[in-house]
């Protein structure tokens, strides 16, 4: 069997891997959001 401590570890690195994961999506989400943001600012000018 693997030891506790094994686990924590390994659930602790997912853990991170998920939350860069979610703040990489965030922030294409924004630069999305931001970028049509300009485009229809710059189109209407």
């Amino acid at each position: 069997m693997t030891a506790p401590s094994n686990h924590n570890q390994d659930s602790t690195q997912r853990r991170k891997g998920v939350a860069r994961t979610a703040w990489i999506v965030g922030i294409i989400a924004i630069a999305i959001y931001v970028g049509f943001i300009l485009s229809g600012v710059l189109g209407a000018a």
